[in-house]
């Protein structure tokens, strides 16, 4: 996780570094003295806020509002000695509140307990992306079709999301210009054959799944940035910028789907 640890006393934030490092050892931690440090450095989604309330150049609470205006899904844990603060956090939606002095038990706590969680699609083998043109990685290298619908084919299968699809719904969004007959049929069995062998070749054998005549995708295999928007990753929310897909007019109503999320979850007017 990347998180933020905020406080005017340097003890504590070396205190926390120290209990983030056994907690979250893969993870990415900053730690500031200086709360306007943290607004020149928003670089990037945080994940997790911990925040002193009291501070001399601005307190927890402004600072968590700010942090809160630029990346909407952090999760914010306050740290101070004082309980007259937690219903000024509960007005923002806080994640956590934890009085001081804490322990490595409190933090793991207030940690599992968090408001925003993402599950973790890291280790999965294939990497896709569909924010702006659709492209598909194993081992950071791109997949090879022998075919070009076949790299459109896959696309439409992982904008369906795992659901199974007929083989008159693949037509119509790949081929939308063929007739559903056989001839167009024995197309798509090709594409789905290029797509399968491709990723055979790569070691990855069941990408693909076949259920009664109906096709669609292991979304448990992929790391898909689609994917990670939907549950609300704050990476791929940052990386949004209003292109899905753009080779392909079939993702028209996804990309639809989305402007209204973005400009939803933004409250622009």
């Amino acid at each position: 996780m990347y998180i933020i640890s905020v406080d005017d006393r340097r003890s504590i934030v070396l205190m926390l570094e120290k209990i983030l490092a056994e907690l979250d050892p893969g993870g990415e931690h900053r730690s500031y003295t200086d709360p306007t440090e943290v607004l020149r450095e928003l670089d990037k989604p945080i994940e997790v806020a911990f925040l002193d309330v009291e501070m001399p150049e601005m307190n927890g609470i402004t600072l968590a509002k700010k942090i809160i205006e630029r990346y909407p899904l952090c999760n914010i844990i306050f740290l101070t000695g004082y309980s007259e603060y937690m219903p000024a956090a509960f007005d923002i939606h806080a994640s956590g509140y934890v009085l001081k002095p804490f322990s490595k038990k409190k933090i793991a706590d207030v940690l599992s307990h968090r408001r925003y969680r993402t599950p973790d699609m890291s280790g999965r083998p294939v990497r896709v992306q569909c924010f702006g043109s659709f492209e598909v990685f194993v081992n950071g290298e791109p997949v090879k079709f022998k075919r070009r619908k076949s790299k459109e084919l896959l696309a439409y299968l992982i904008d369906r999301r795992g659901a199974q699809c007929t083989m008159d719904m693949m037509i119509g969004n790949v081929e939308p210009e063929s007739p559903s007959d056989d001839s167009t049929k024995s197309k798509i069995r090709v594409y789905i054959g290029d797509i399968i062998m491709s990723f055979f070749r790569l070691g990855i054998n069941d990408l693909v799944v076949k259920s009664s005549g109906t096709f669609g995708v292991n979304t448990a295999l992929l790391d898909c940035d689609y994917y990670r928007y939907l549950n609300s990753d704050p990476y791929a929310i940052s990386k949004y910028l209003g292109e899905y897909m753009t080779q392909y007019s079939f993702a028209e109503e996804t990309r639809a789907f989305l402007e209204m999320k973005y400009y939803d979850e933004h409250e622009i007017k």
